[in-house]
């Protein structure tokens, strides 16, 4: 027994110094990428007008869409008589998007987005022919064809019909070719402005510090708590290795501001960790209004000379529980107030207008956003 109780004794002190060895968890850290942008390296949006052929009959007939036909069969030379009849649904007005990233260059590929602008029932098997995709100054940026890839499927029959996810938009991987590059404004007068995704003065401060930590004392300064102003070297080669380094620097996060959101039409609530109430009662009772409706027939005896009436009986019965005071007792933590407020039993569309009632009485330490 002896000799299991040293055993023992020598285990725990293996592991204790085992743990005071090994590395304490750093804090919580993000990347300078995650949380700024460099101002002027940003994408592009282009959208264009389009047609989808090839559908097995569930393209539309709209006016714009036949005489997207027509303008294309003139195109490739095709002259038909006045008044023809475009029979069958196989083609349908499509509009065409993407995003042209920053520093693209002609060549390069990009994923397009097509979606259905009249009631085609389904875009699936079709193929897009050639579109203009245009920027907001009316400039054509790229051009896009391919065929198209529908995440669904659809089937009907005899006056029944099943869908799974959406037909009536696709996308194309690789399906438009940049043709004109945007010219990108970067390092002008010597210097990059950082713009932080959220207005902060505690992280513009932090982000910072850390820069000028790495990269020696006057490199950054922050113009105001979003924007922040860092000196870049003249050199493009040394001005993208400098970038590169800069957006690697990991920036401790601050203090999250405690918030609550409240979505009113789904009844959704999210809080952070930083949420916590103060102590407090809240009395919780539920009203409820039930009206039943009852149909009894008249029917007259049968020698009389009448006829048989429908009579409607309405009963209205209102009930109300009592209220119950609930004494909340400060929690300082999530759980605390996740366990404080089910304990009342009351459903999330009840919570909306309780945790609003909290906040007004200064008991919730926390700003509310309802979206």
């Amino acid at each position: 027994m002896m000799r299991r109780n040293h055993l023992i004794i020598a285990l725990v002190g293996v592991l204790l110094c085992t743990a005071m060895s090994a590395p304490w968890p750093s804090a919580e850290a993000s990347r300078i990428r995650d949380l700024a942008t460099i101002q002027g390296v940003r994408p592009n949006q282009l959208i264009g007008y389009g047609l989808v052929v090839g559908l097995d009959g569930t393209g539309d007939q709209t006016p714009y869409t036949v005489q997207s036909i027509l303008s294309m069969l003139t195109t490739l030379g095709v002259t038909l008589p006045p008044g023809v009849n475009l029979a069958g649904k196989n083609a349908a007005g499509v509009v065409v998007t993407a995003n042209l990233p920053a520093f693209a260059q002609p060549g390069q590929l990009l994923d397009v987005t097509v979606s259905s602008l009249g009631n085609a029932k389904s875009l699936r098997g079709g193929t897009l022919l050639m579109t203009p995709l245009k920027g907001a100054d009316g400039e054509v940026y790229a051009m896009s064809q391919g065929s198209l890839l529908v995440g669904g499927a659809g089937a009907s029959g005899a006056g029944s019909s099943a869908q799974v996810n959406h037909l009536s938009a696709g996308r194309i991987v690789g399906g438009a070719t940049v043709e004109r590059a945007v010219p990108t404004q970067l390092a002008q007068a010597g210097f990059v402005q950082l713009e932080l995704s959220e207005a902060d003065f505690s992280t513009a401060s932090r982000v910072v510090d850390t820069i000028n930590r790495s990269f020696g004392e006057g490199t950054a300064a922050a113009v105001d708590g979003r924007v922040l102003r860092v000196v870049v070297p003249a050199s493009d080669t040394e001005r993208i290795r400098f970038l590169g380094q800069l957006e690697l620097l990991e920036v401790s996060r601050p203090p999250s501001q405690a918030k609550v959101i409240l979505n009113a039409r789904t009844g959704s609530i999210v809080m952070n960790q930083a949420v916590s109430i103060g102590p407090c009662a809240v009395a919780h009772g539920n009203l409820s209004i039930v009206v039943r409706a009852t149909n009894t027939v008249s029917q007259p005896n049968p020698l009389a000379q009448g006829t048989t009436v429908g009579v409607q009986n309405a009963e209205i019965s209102i009930a109300s529980q009592p209220g119950q005071l609930v004494l909340m007792r400060e929690g300082p933590q999530l759980s605390d107030v996740v366990q404080a407020l089910n304990a009342m039993g009351a459903t999330p569309q009840d919570l909306l207008a309780i945790l609003q009632a909290m906040k007004a009485a200064g008991a919730l330490r926390a700003e509310l956003e309802v979206i």
